[in-house]
């Protein structure tokens, strides 16, 4: 088996409609900005106390912003707020989140990143430049804290701005992460919190660090190599793949469940990695098998978000209908955003009130239905 049954729920059968998708995102933001109060209340399936205000990307307010800001960007709403002003209070080191300032989706990078989006200074480029350039050499050697997040905001800046700084920004930070890769086992070891691991999703491992390679540099030989090594770790049955979170683990890690999810499993390594070694049928019938498993395991009991829910997964057939060109994958793909927008409303109608964080809730399945929308689109990093 490569899912677990009880972490899924059956697929609802309703039809995909365009303007029932727009309104679910009017609605989400609506919610969102009447709740504003200096940031947004943690949510009880966050595992935090209510009165928590978290300020960061992953879980906090700028990544709500974050989100609101695209969707203004792409004319699908409207917003009535400025939230510069509570971009700018910055970074507190003290909250619970924030144990690492450079970190990208847990620190000070992430906000800064945000405010620059929507009030860019030469100032909080500075800063940018910094908190980047500190992570360089980071021993998280990951997505969350490491320079992979890091180098993906010094890309973003790269692109927006054209300033040649950014690039050798990302360029120290590359040169120092493909020493650290394991030649022999493919894969780069993580040290999170004293704890060595190698992990493989894109959360906290290998895919990941692809990621933030392939952003600013896609070298063919980066391809194959991340390729291959995505060959050797799948755990493939009846035509489906499937990945385990750890390379030297199994489908089971230690608390027992498998995960078929963004962070860890196919749904993961296939949004991530889908576009590597465009001629290579081998990776292209791989991806797919990993696809067709997060297809037919269906929709995530965890909620519709990005992390480890139901619109993350949905990222897998976006990322296969780029590949392939196949409509198949984008039906898919907007039958979990129709799934998704479900999910977001019986949550809402169970708890009273809707979950305001980037990765974990309504915004950004938000997102994820806007890209059904559009017919398009990639995981929203960084």
């Amino acid at each position: 088996m490569l899912f677990d049954p009880g972490s899924h729920e059956e697929l609802i059968h309703e039809p995909w409609r365009a303007a029932a998708i727009e309104a679910a995102i009017r609605e989400i933001v609506a919610e969102t900005e009447a709740t504003f109060d200096d940031g947004w209340p943690a949510h009880p399936d966050d595992d935090e106390p209510e009165h928590v205000r978290f300020r960061s990307v992953y879980l906090g307010g700028s990544g709500v912003i974050r989100a609101l800001d695209e969707l203004q960007r792409r004319g699908l709403v409207e917003l009535e707020r400025d939230y510069v002003p509570y971009l700018e209070h910055g970074y507190a080191p003290d909250e619970p989140e924030h144990d690492h300032p450079p970190s990208l989706l847990s620190g000070e990078t992430g906000i800064r990143l945000v405010l620059q989006r929507l009030k860019p200074s030469g100032a909080n480029a500075d800063r940018l430049a910094e908190l980047i350039a500190a992570n360089a050499n980071d021993e998280h050697c990951e997505l969350l804290w490491g320079s992979p997040g890091t180098m993906l905001a010094a890309a973003e800046l790269h692109r927006s701005t054209g300033e040649s700084r950014w690039a050798e920004l990302w360029q120290e930070s590359a040169a120092w992460l493909e020493g650290e890769l394991d030649p022999g086992s493919g894969v780069w070891t993580q040290v999170i919190r004293g704890w060595e691991e190698h992990y493989l999703g894109p959360a906290h491992g290998f895919a990941g660090c692809v990621l933030a390679l392939a952003a600013f540099r896609p070298l063919r030989d980066l391809h194959e190599r991340a390729a291959a090594t995505a060959r050797r770790y799948a755990i493939e049955e009846d035509g489906l793949a499937n990945w385990p979170p750890l390379a030297d683990g199994d489908l089971r890690p230690r608390d027992g469940k498998i995960r078929l999810q963004w962070c860890h499993g196919a749904p993961g390594i296939v949004a991530s990695l889908a576009g590597l070694a465009p001629d290579d049928a081998e990776h292209d019938r791989l991806v797919r098998a990993g696809g067709e498993l997060t297809w037919r395991a269906g929709p995530l009991v965890k909620g519709p978000g990005l992390c480890h829910g139901t619109a993350g997964n949905g990222y897998a057939f976006l990322a296969l209908l780029e590949r392939t060109g196949d409509e198949l994958w984008l039906e898919r793909a907007r039958a979990f955003a129709v799934h998704a927008a479900a999910q977001v409303a019986r949550a809402r109608a169970a708890h009273g009130r809707g979950r305001f964080t980037l990765w974990t809730g309504d915004p950004g399945a938000a997102l994820y239905l806007a890209d059904c929308l559009a017919g398009s689109g990639t995981f929203p990093l960084p």
